[in-house]
């Protein structure tokens, strides 16, 4: 989406999209080994990497002084990958699972419901965009 076609906005809310796709396989994964003895559940954070990309507080106006130095939101929000790992929050069944099958229930819900918004917001965005490419319906 690189032609400037869309804002940052509809490149955030489309790769939204993608990580909460991605977030409810890793949730669904961890609802389909509940019973799988040693399995620990895993969890996906995106939000944080998807802030930094976005440049919400501002990070984007600092600037290196030194080719040393690390690069500061320099990463395209196209490009925001999320960090899976196991669950440390899990507590440990007797065979070793540490799957909250409540838990993952509810975090699918929730990542239903938050999936539905994004996918609404481009949908208005994708409608604005068509209303003005036909010069207002005239």
């Amino acid at each position: 989406m690189s032609s400037g076609l869309f804002d940052k906005t509809t490149n955030a809310l489309a790769t939204s999209l993608s990580m909460r796709q991605l977030r409810h396989n890793v949730t669904s994964s961890n609802i389909a080994n509940a019973e799988t003895p040693g399995y620990h559940a895993k969890k996906m954070d995106f939000e944080g990497a998807l802030q930094r990309a976005l440049d919400l507080d501002g990070a984007n106006s600092l600037s290196a002084s030194d080719s040393k130095h690390f690069g500061i939101g320099s990463v395209a929000v196209s490009k925001t990958r999320p960090d899976i790992y196991d669950d440390p929050e899990g507590a440990v069944n007797n065979d070793g699972n540490t799957v909250d099958v409540e838990k993952e229930m509810s975090a699918l819900s929730e990542n239903a419901v938050l999936y539905k918004a994004a996918l609404q917001l481009i949908n208005k965005k994708m409608a604005a965009l068509k209303y003005a490419a036909t010069d207002g319906g005239r």
